[in-house]
């Protein structure tokens, strides 16, 4: 008996060792085959993850920031306007920022979202029909003076949108581009997402009053910054002015002159003496006061948003805008 539990306990002893030999055995394979898998692994991310495929681009990468209002010498008087600012496009730099988070209805500032899509959606050789009549605006709501069955090209609708800032334009672009005023605004209101304008909402295509119709000028520029990245929009604020010939419901013909409605394109403003300006949109109404946004260039070509809303009056607006550009040498 005693023989057999020797001969048992000495055949579990070696057995033992066998196991735990070849668990060690394998543990060493896995082990190799482990670290060369993970060599292998970071050989092909080394080579592939950091391509561009695979490099996400950050949206604020070409944008300028403004995380903190930001002053410099000889600027504007912030008491005269609820919220400014002046960007460095190129540089991707704010280099005046004031209070630009704030919500504040933008008039027909407005105006160049609409702009945006009809640009963006439509061709500017397309002929609309105009379903809506000037007469419909009240008085003190500027029109260029469409007519219902008025036949005229996308062209002339934007450039008298963008020039005279005609609200019978914007509502007639909104019909043609989104079907319906109210699905244009929706498509209004998703551009403005996409371009990351989050504190703001839209109601219409015009910029009239309705409280439920804000912005802040950092918005206004993230939007007008778009703008400017289309030529023809580009070369629509920088015209003098535009032709439209138009045909009536009656088979009539007749032409209606836009110009630019900032008061620089007329004489009735000081020029600010470090870049041109090459144009805009203006915005005023009783609850959003008077504002304006700008494209500037310095004499080396490189191009300056700046933006003031809010302003008192109009002799201010301007006041305070050329103090602004003329930041762009001390700033």
């Amino acid at each position: 008996m005693r023989v057999r539990r020797r001969r048992r306990q000495l055949l579990i002893r070696t057995m033992t060792v066998v196991l735990l030999g070849l668990c060690t055995a394998a543990g060493v394979l896995f082990y190799k085959g482990s670290t060369k898998e993970e060599h292998l692994a970071a050989d092909y991310e080394a080579g592939h993850y950091n391509t561009s495929l695979y490099r996400g681009t950050l949206f604020a990468a070409d944008l300028c920031v403004a995380s903190r209002d930001v002053e410099f010498e000889g600027g504007p008087d912030a008491s005269t306007f609820k919220s400014a600012a002046l960007f460095d496009v190129d540089a991707g730099e704010t280099d005046y920022a004031y209070s630009v988070h704030e919500q504040l209805f933008p008039a027909s500032v407005t105006k160049i979202m609409t702009a945006l899509l009809a640009l963006e959606y439509g061709n500017l050789q397309d002929m609309v029909t105009v379903n809506v009549d000037a007469s419909e605006f009240a008085a003190d709501e500027v029109t260029v003076g469409l007519k219902k069955g008025d036949s005229l090209t996308l062209e002339a609708l934007v450039n008298g949108l963008l020039l005279h800032s005609g609200n019978d334009n914007a509502n007639a672009i909104a019909e043609h581009i989104g079907g319906s005023i109210e699905e244009f605004v929706d498509m209004m209101n998703e551009k403005a997402a996409q371009l990351k304008a989050t504190h703001t909402h839209f109601a219409n295509p015009s910029g009239l009053h309705d409280d439920n119709h804000y912005t802040t000028a950092y918005d206004i520029y993230l939007i007008f910054n778009e703008c400017v990245k289309n030529e023809e929009f580009v070369k629509i604020i920088n015209t003098d002015s535009y032709t439209a010939d138009i045909k009536g419901a009656d088979g009539t013909t007749r032409q209606i002159v836009s110009e630019p409605s900032h008061f620089y394109a007329h004489g009735k403003a000081t020029l600010p003496t470090t870049a041109e300006i090459i144009g805009g949109k203006t915005g005023t109404t009783k609850k959003a006061g008077n504002c304006l946004i700008l494209l500037n260039k310095t004499a080396d070509d490189k191009p300056y948003i700046s933006v003031v809303m809010g302003a008192e009056t109009k002799d201010l607006l301007y006041q305070d805008m050329t103090d602004l550009i003329n930041g762009i040498e001390t700033s």
